[in-house]
């Protein structure tokens, strides 16, 4: 039998700005530089949301300033 074993590279992780979902049945949350309002709302049950932290691995958001764009029309 053929084993090959891989070396995992280890993802550095960083404290992140995210929005948490108040609602205790809904687990969602999202990281604040991909969210479009300044106070976001759940996309999965529309329950207000809070601001926290996570340690997540470091991501590059190229596009500032999502929050003054204008949204587009949701797909529902």
């Amino acid at each position: 039998m053929y084993s090959r074993k891989k070396s995992f590279e280890v993802v550095p992780e960083e404290e992140t700005a995210i929005w948490l979902c108040t609602n205790d049945g809904c687990n969602s949350w999202m990281r604040d530089d991909f969210s479009f309002e300044v106070v976001p709302t759940c996309r999965q049950c529309q329950s207000p949301m809070v601001s926290g932290t996570k340690a997540l691995p470091l991501l590059v958001n190229t596009s500032k300033n999502q929050k003054d764009l204008k949204k587009g029309v949701q797909i529902t």
